[in-house]
């Protein structure tokens, strides 16, 4: 027996946790972020100190941004590893609650460890509690749990037993992980017990890759064998599994096109023959009209997303069928689809095997290859930065980006514009390239994902693409990428306002109301248009180095500096917004956004016609 505290346990036991995979054995825990207060500052905060040799500890500034630095440590390290994140109670506790829905839905692992109030109630209420007149036994501790795949309250020392171990079963679950939250007492922190040594054996934990099941498997491939025009759907299980290699070997035995979602863009390089792009609301022409006239679609590690069926209008093909591979029976049986629930890498080898010799017919081959070559047209017209003492647009921004960029570059984003210019343009070289969150689009993801990404492969470039708006929802770890010296390169495109949402707005009747800056003058009236205020000397006052970029020369310049670069960076350009000669394709298929059904505004009128119109299109596959 060990006599320890409850949180000096719970610190010596996670720095023992391990995973395998394929041979490959490696830290579960891999550092512990916090910010500290009471209900942490005294059980964890001490803890982490006493045992600081065995588990490493990044500080941060915002819960939310630790959670996403977390979760993009764990989404580069392909699952296998992650970080825990300890706050204080109270504001601490629930400013976890965003950064633990976002690791949920995309199905990244990520272990929260909240304060919560005294277990034993010595003074009811303490400071920061939520007093609910119906329940004793709730804390703000519990908005987590709908967020989480695991949570558990430890009331008492021994409790950590059974829960740390079920905790840790769920982290290095393939099929079921997200975030895990256990809330932790903060007096049962600081309380000792007597433990026993097996507790902190090193243990490892293996993630399963289960093969698919004979039966499910003949009739997989006898549904492709029978297919005429079958289009793969690759999400982000394919590279959860690091099915990547997979992918490539079936394809190039049976020559089927592959799109992509945004999680599973770079399944295949984006200049593989079998490679159409993005699909769905923000994918490619090419993509898309595959889609439409697809009579087998299968959906590799995908959850089917609205984006992806551009809101169950996208697979028009009356005799469409479905067959999904996928770890997650949930998912696998969406769309109605015939199932193949396996391991994406497991399922492809053996699919692949029990399709020895069938291939597509050279028509359809000549026919995606021939829509390949017309999109990738577009995408040079997008990128094309000739003139070069003007400002960029966006798409040339990226354009540029793709000029400095290889295959060692990680390009991260999350949300407004930028997401549906990268999936329909961007050219991804390997497959942890392309490092967009798009389950939940999370504004202010970025900056701290790229801290956590720069942690797990310190070799490779980072880069955090954000829009103003973006920018200014959570900047504040810049300061913690300062701090650890990471060169993380930041680009803030400035378009002075929120280009996306702005867009949406118009499309559905809403006039761009609220979605552009306003000035307020000295006489109280309103003005749109630029603020008074300097993103780039903000993000320098945090300690950033910073590049402005006035032209695309500036511009192309910067972007090789910064690449350069051995210290944090940050790339400044305002960029052109009226995007008429080279900016992005428009969308190639729908996103439903209900529109006002009735309405006096003519803009919202003839939007509710629009949206009529597709709305008949939409079609449950059954």
């Amino acid at each position: 027996m060990t006599r320890l505290t409850t949180a000096q346990a719970l610190v010596r036991f996670l720095a023992r946790q391990y995973t395998e995979r394929d041979g490959t054995r490696r830290r579960l825990i891999g550092a512990t972020w916090g910010i500290f207060g009471h209900g942490n500052v005294a059980g964890v905060g001490q803890a982490l100190v006493e045992y600081a040799d065995e588990m490493p500890f990044h500080q941060g500034r915002n819960e939310q941004a630790m959670v996403h630095a977390a979760v993009g440590y764990a989404r580069q390290c392909g699952r296998l590893s992650t970080h825990a994140v300890t706050t204080s109670i109270g504001p601490g506790a629930t400013n976890l609650v965003t950064g633990a829905a976002l690791a949920t839905v995309n199905r990244l692992p990520v272990l929260l460890l909240p304060g919560d109030v005294f277990a034993a109630r010595p003074a009811d209420p303490v400071l920061q509690q939520l007093e609910v007149p119906y329940a004793g036994d709730v804390s703000v501790n519990d908005c987590l749990r709908p967020v989480s795949k695991y949570f558990d309250r430890v009331t008492r020392p021994e409790a950590l037993i059974p829960a740390a171990l079920a905790a840790m079963r769920v982290l290095t679950d393939p099929a079921e992980t997200g975030a895990v939250t256990l809330a932790l007492p903060q007096d049962v922190q600081a309380e000792a017990y007597d433990w026993p040594e097996e507790f902190f054996a090193e243990r490892t934990w293996t993630v399963r890759r289960p093969a698919p099941d004979p039966r499910e498997l003949a009739a997989a491939a006898a549904a492709v064998r029978a297919a005429r025009r079958p289009l793969i759907v690759a999400g982000g299980g394919l590279h959860h599994s690091a099915a990547e290699d997979a992918l490539r070997e079936f394809v190039d035995a049976t020559r089927i096109p592959v799109a992509s979602t945004q999680a599973g863009k770079g399944s295949l390089r984006h200049d593989h023959p079998a490679d159409v792009g993005g699909i769905g609301h923000t994918g490619t022409a090419t993509a898309d009209e595959l889609a439409r006239t697809a009579d087998l679609v299968i959906g590799v590690g995908t959850r089917y997303s609205d984006f992806t069926t551009a809101s169950g209008t996208l697979f028009e093909a009356a005799d469409v069928r479905f067959l999904n591979l996928n770890i997650a029976p949930f998912d696998g049986h969406k769309m109605a689809g015939a199932t193949l629930i396996a391991d994406a890498r497991a399922g492809l080898e053996a699919l692949t095997e029990a399709l020895r010799g069938h291939a597509v017919e050279p028509a359809y081959v000549v026919e995606y290859g021939d829509g390949k070559e017309r999109w990738e047209r577009r995408v040079e017209a997008a990128f094309r930065a000739d003139e070069a003492d003007v400002r960029p647009t966006q798409a040339q921004v990226l354009g540029l980006l793709d000029e400095v960029v290889t295959d060692e570059d990680v390009v991260i984003n999350a949300a407004g514009s930028l997401p549906g210019d990268l999936h329909k343009l961007w050219r991804a070289r390997s497959p942890r390239q392309y490092h967009v969150e798009y389950g939940y689009s999370c504004m202010g993801y970025e900056i701290p994902a790229a801290i956590g990404v720069a942690l797990a492969a310190p070799e490779r470039p980072v880069w955090a693409l954000v829009g103003d708006g973006t920018y200014l929802m959570n900047p504040t770890e810049l300061v913690t990428a300062v701090q650890e010296n990471l060169p993380i390169k930041v680009v803030i495109l400035q378009n002075h306002g929120y280009a996306s949402i702005g867009g949406l707005s118009e499309s559905v009747g809403g006039e761009r109301f609220g979605t552009a800056y306003r000035f307020r003058a000295a006489d109280g009236s309103y003005t749109e248009g630029p603020l008074p205020v300097d993103l780039a000397a903000n993000a320098a006052s945090l300690g950033m180095r910073v590049l402005r970029a006035e032209s695309v020369r500036d511009l192309r310049a910067a972007l090789r500096e910064a690449r350069d670069a051995d210290r944090p960076t940050c790339v400044y350009v305002e960029t052109e917004t009226a995007d008429t000669v080279s900016g992005p394709p428009p969308a190639q298929a729908w996103w439903d956004v209900p529109v006002a059904e009735t309405a006096t505004r003519v803009s919202a009128v003839k939007a509710r016609e629009e949206y009529d119109r597709h709305v008949t299109a939409r079609r449950r596959h059954l």
